[in-house]
């Protein structure tokens, strides 16, 4: 071509460079910044899956450090209650010496029961004292809050509970099988012993699930009184005795399978009647299957109690006694109901939980598959123990169980509850921090690294690629320039024709 007005080949030349440069400086900055996407138009549908694991690592890593807070909170409760077990411990002990009552002088008794209200102290103080960041946790504050408790409920206990927000959760236990006692009935015939002679004896052995006791009756005397000598030895045996009609109703003081009742006869000594097994129906009249005459007794006669069985809020419930007890994803609770609706088939709408519990997300989102809430029972003396046999401050001094003149019996049995509680309620802490926090930071640390490793593969650069991109962007426009020079002196050419 010969025309100077348009130099197209200049033209081309600075457009090609343009890209070569504008190649070189997106490498650049690939380079210096370590991603590859830095805008939108690097690369829009990268940059929106991008973002969004972006998003998703900033909520794993935000729900590692909840469980990880959390495992600091149970850190701490623990602490606290091992110290309130190591004190009940001592307690205990503090009460079976001093039952030795022959042994000790009333200055020891009375310097034991400075003791036991010092330990009882320091029991509350750990239990008003014991926080995470100003939190008190032991307190009863972490404990569920329980509304319309049902009048056949004896006793009861919420561990954990799911509850979406601002609602609540209704609780009701449905009894399938009713509780029942262990016990035999020994039907006399009449209201007294009738014996063959004056020195005749009807004489058995009781054994219960506390132990076992010799009984021997002569002729003449009345049932009303012999049961009132076998009551004498109710602490021993577990059994108690009640004068029913022509006979005597034997039966365990308290309910379930592992309450037995059995009855060896070692002398009749003429007397007429027979041995039967409670009915499960009604436990104040004998069955009328398989009585066993006395004269006919070659062995022992042991009939089982029978623990409750049923549901809780539509899942089976384990039973024990007349507690039903449930752990789901759901709801852990256990439910004590009254002997009246324990024995007796039949629906109960126990309580509703309103709320409360130490609410802790374990998860990247919220929502209440990631939402876990653990009840923590106040440890206070007024507290550990139930309303049956009753709680740990009446050991103090001047209450029922003191060691000086109370009940020793009754308060053993008192800090053996108590102990059992601080036992489970560690042990319930310790399974949720191993077995639930523990287990949520491994799977949330893994989910971190992978989600981590997937959005760098989107936007991280890769240097390898981004370094030979970038030497090939450097000579393209070194050539670029080159091309550029040669097309623009093209045009001096056409001065040779006018020469």
């Amino acid at each position: 071509m010969s025309r100077i007005n348009s130099n197209i080949n200049s033209l081309i030349a600075q457009r090609i460079l343009t890209q070569n440069s504008s190649a070189v400086t997106k490498s650049l900055e690939r380079l210096s910044t370590g991603l590859a996407i830095n805008r939108g138009a690097d690369d829009p549908a990268g940059l929106i899956a991008s973002e969004k694991l972006r998003s998703e690592k900033a909520s794993i890593d935000s729900g590692l450090n909840n469980a990880q807070r959390a495992d600091q909170f149970v850190n701490i409760a623990e602490g606290g209650l091992q110290e309130v077990s190591g004190l009940l411990v001592e307690l205990q002990s503090l009460v079976t010496e001093t039952y030795n009552d022959s042994g000790l002088s009333a200055e020891e008794k009375d310097a034991n029961q400075l003791q036991v209200d010092a330990i009882l102290q320091t029991i509350d103080r750990i239990s008003s004292t014991t926080s995470f960041q100003g939190t008190k946790i032991l307190n009863g504050g972490f404990d569920f809050k329980v509304t319309g408790v049902n009048s056949n409920v004896q006793d009861f206990k919420v561990n954990g509970a799911k509850i979406a927000q601002g609602g609540t959760v209704g609780v009701t236990a449905l009894v399938t099988a009713s509780a029942q006692h262990a016990g035999v009935f020994l039907s006399a015939g009449a209201a007294a012993f009738d014996l063959t002679n004056g020195t005749s004896k009807f004489t058995f052995e009781l054994a219960g699930t506390d132990g076992t006791r010799e009984f021997s009756f002569a002729s003449g005397t009345t049932l009303a009184s012999a049961a009132t000598t076998i009551n004498n030895f109710k602490s021993v045996t577990g059994v108690s005795a009640k004068a029913s009609g022509t006979g005597i109703v034997l039966k365990t003081s308290d309910f379930g399978s592992s309450e037995f009742v059995s009855v060896n006869i070692t002398s009749v000594g003429g007397q007429a009647g027979a041995v039967h097994q409670l009915s499960t129906i009604n436990e104040n009249r004998a069955s009328t299957t398989s009585p066993t005459s006395f004269a006919s007794v070659t062995g022992t006669i042991r009939d089982e109690g029978q623990d409750v069985t049923g549901l809780i809020n539509g899942a089976t419930a384990r039973g024990k006694g007349t507690t039903l007890s449930v752990n789901t994803d759901a709801l852990d609770a256990s439910i004590t109901l009254k002997t009246a609706a324990a024995t007796a088939a039949g629906a109960v709408s126990a309580f509703t939980i309103s709320g409360g519990g130490a609410k802790f997300n374990l998860g990247p989102t919220i929502d209440t598959n990631n939402q876990v809430r653990l009840g923590i029972q106040n440890v206070a003396t007024f507290k550990l123990g139930d309303s049956t046999t009753g709680f740990l401050k009446a050991l103090g001094s001047g209450s029922t169980s003191n060691l000086i003149d109370g009940n020793l019996e009754t308060g053993q049995k008192i800090v053996n509850n108590a102990i059992d509680q601080v036992a489970k309620l560690r042990g319930r802490l310790g399974a949720f921090q191993k077995n639930v926090i523990g287990s949520t930071i491994n799977a949330l640390g893994i989910a971190l690294e992978n989600t981590t490793a997937a959005e760098s593969v989107i936007r991280d650069t890769d240097f390898a690629k981004e370094t030979a991109a970038l030497t090939r962007s450097q000579i393209l426009a070194q050539s670029s320039q080159n091309v550029l020079s040669i097309a623009n002196s093209q045009p001096q050419s056409i001065l040779r024709l006018l020469g």
